[in-house]
């Protein structure tokens, strides 16, 4: 199976910019919303969409072993955007939320059990505080917060964080958070927000190829 690590944080936190250390064959890039990258450069290796067929397709054909979907919460946001006000109420509703969950849930579990166990799949989402308190990855519907609960489908949760000028990565939860990773596989709890560096250190530790 693949390894589908989440990266969450805020607009402005340093996810995309977390890229910028892939040489631009190293990487296969899913550009949900179309947007330009905020550095330098382009990666051989694109996809502008936000479909999940093309999507599920784009991770299993490419010989690219590192795979980014920036950003994955816009997939549910843009399914949610396009059809909420198409159906009218009651079912039809209950149906749209329906989806939003099962759409996402499947991309997940895709990533999980059909892609190639040398590969990692990267979802990068912005964060939200939920009711308790906690900073989760943000989504829509109850569907996908209380019943799947996203992070708990991950063994790696990064969240992206900016202090001042400096732009970071947290390893490890304080308890205001979900970010878990590894037993030893960092060192810091704070650890620089390169992605490159990240998916060096998670092969190094599964001992992928």
């Amino acid at each position: 199976m693949a390894i589908p690590v989440l990266i969450m944080g805020r607009s402005g936190s340093g996810k995309s910019t977390s890229l910028r250390n892939f040489k631009k064959d190293e990487l296969g890039l899913i550009n949900v919303l179309k947007k330009p990258l905020p550095f330098r450069g382009k990666f051989d290796s694109t996809i502008e969409t936000d479909d999940y067929a093309t999507i599920m397709k784009a991770i299993v054909g490419t010989e690219k072993k590192t795979i980014v979907i920036d950003d994955a919460g816009y997939l549910i946001t843009n399914h949610f955007m396009r059809k909420h006000s198409v159906g009218g109420g009651g079912n039809s509703v209950f149906t749209l939320y329906n989806e939003l969950g099962d759409h996402f849930w499947t991309l997940i579990e895709f990533i999980k059990t059909k892609v190639a166990p040398d590969k990692i799949v990267y979802l990068l989402m912005h964060e939200n505080q939920d009711e308790s308190g906690s900073i989760k990855p943000k989504t829509i519907g109850k569907l996908l917060d209380e019943k799947v609960c996203i992070e708990g489908m991950f063994t790696i949760v990064l969240r992206a964080m900016v202090d001042n000028d400096r732009h970071y990565f947290k390893t490890q939860s304080d308890g205001s958070d979900v970010c878990k990773t590894p037993i030893d596989m960092f060192e810091d709890k704070e650890i620089d927000n390169d992605l490159k560096m990240v998916d060096e250190t998670i092969r190094k530790y599964y001992e992928l190829s």
